[in-house]
């Protein structure tokens, strides 16, 4: 109930504050903005039928459940300092859960929920950075009024250097269709690359530095950035000696007759306090990763990412990654290789311009040593059925996106269906039912 009396205000107020911001504080395209403050929340429910299930363990997904609600809320603020140089501050709110506390499957169902153990709401500072722009170019080009994103003339070719609390996967790993849970597909093996543990605390964020060369449409940017003290923590380990994240992306666009591609190359690598898959096995029957944890151990992988328009309102796209898999999962999730595709497209074709659709498959595994471990019993922070009967993980997601008011309010219907939920093909397969209401100004 509070939920729904939460959700019904929110809307009530974006559709207010959303038409006084575009009367008032729309952008004037020619002058370059000083400030501006955008809005978004996002109210997600789902559910699943039950399904089969001949045993539990810690972190399975449970086969009977009612239906889960989540709800976050941002608020992004940014101001121009002096030529090239901005700061932006998001403080956000989130509260709710995700099915089975968004246990159960690598492929978690609900990119809006994090593990943290409580169902009450909390505020928290989300991002708060500063960014600097040095242009290497004479020719200018206007970037869009959006969150984090000033209305300003950028440089075609520059350098920027970014240090901040952030979170990574806003500037690694992007995608213009398959990025982002609130708009987007839901599923977290859909919104990055879901072998890159990728630096951050429970909740997403960490604090980093990111460097960035663009030429035109071609870039590389390098990042570093803190790792939780623990596996899913949310104290952050400052002692980059001991332990950190580093990212390096290669990134290069084209256009062939009017249509836009990209193609991204990601490689990573993390230090950190780690267990290790064969050690925990060999100490016990019933391996536990945390006593085989030891400083200097590292995770590092790879990652391709590429996208291409077939119609101008169409886009398909594609991932796969991959990590050594020796050491303890510290991060994202539990997957070690992941593969996925899907398609993209606009409502414009059936005369709904701003309505959206998506359609993806996603195929998760595991390396030899990480299933061995959850074979004998072991269990990570977010799988473990007590054992394990291998199969990779295979998830298709479909969502249809409805503009209900204007570009402010979306309602969009989703559903997942995941076979061999956390690997094991003796459970499952779940079909998630879901319905997501974002709304931003």
């Amino acid at each position: 109930m509070i939920f729904k009396k939460t959700t019904a205000l929110v809307l009530i107020q974006i559709v207010l504050l959303g038409s006084i911001y575009s009367q008032i504080l729309a952008t004037d395209t020619l002058r370059q903005q000083r400030w501006n403050i955008h809005f978004q929340s996002t109210v997600i429910g789902q559910w699943h039928p039950a399904f089969h299930s001949p045993y539990v363990g810690q972190n399975s997904m449970v086969p009977r459940e009612g239906a889960k609600v989540s709800i976050t809320t941002t608020i992004f603020a940014g101001v121009r300092l002096w030529k090239g140089a901005e700061v932006y501050f998001n403080p956000e709110i989130s509260g709710g859960e995700g099915l089975s506390q968004a246990l159960g499957a690598a492929g978690a169902l609900n990119g809006e929920t994090f593990r943290v153990g409580s169902a009450t709401p909390k505020v928290y500072v989300a991002r708060f950075f500063f960014r600097q722009y040095i242009a290497l170019s004479k020719d200018y080009e206007w970037v869009e009024n959006d969150a984090n994103q000033l209305h300003v003339k950028r440089p075609v070719s520059y350098l920027s250097f970014l240090v901040g609390r952030i979170n990574t996967a806003d500037y690694f790993d992007n995608s213009s269709v398959a990025h982002d849970a609130r708009k987007q597909f839901m599923n977290w093996g859909l919104m990055a690359a879901g072998a890159w543990d990728y630096p951050a605390n429970t909740r997403g964020y960490t604090y980093g530095f990111v460097a960035e060369y663009v030429y035109k449409k071609w870039g590389v940017r390098y990042g570093l950035a803190t790792l939780p003290t623990s596996a899913n923590g949310s104290q952050m380990n400052f002692d980059l000696s001991k332990a950190a994240g580093h990212m390096l992306e290669a990134e290069g666009g084209w256009t062939v007759k009017g249509l836009e591609g990209k193609l991204r190359l990601l490689g990573f690598a993390n230090y950190a306090n780690m267990g290790n898959y064969r050690i925990a096995i060999a100490q016990q029957d019933t391996p536990n990763i945390k006593l085989s944890e030891k400083y200097s151990r590292t995770k590092f992988g790879f990652g391709i990412n590429a996208e291409q328009q077939v119609t101008p309102e169409a886009t398909v796209f594609a991932r796969y990654s991959w990590n050594d898999g020796q050491n303890e999962t510290w991060v994202f999730t539990e997957i070690d290789r992941s593969f996925s595709a899907g398609a993209f497209t606009s409502g414009k074709y059936w005369k709904r311009p701003l309505d959206n659709m998506g359609l993806a498959v996603l195929v998760n595994g595991l390396s030899n040593a990480h299933r061995d471990y959850l074979a004998k019993g072991g269990y990570g922070f977010i799988i473990g059925d007590g054992k394990l009967n291998y199969a990779p993980e295979f998830v298709v997601e479909w969502y249809y996106s409805f503009a209900v008011y204007k570009d402010y309010i979306f309602i969009s219907p989703d559903y997942q269906f995941v076979l061999n939920p956390a690997y094991n093909k003796d459970r499952g397969p779940v079909n998630a039912f879901g319905v997501r209401v974002h709304a931003e100004f």
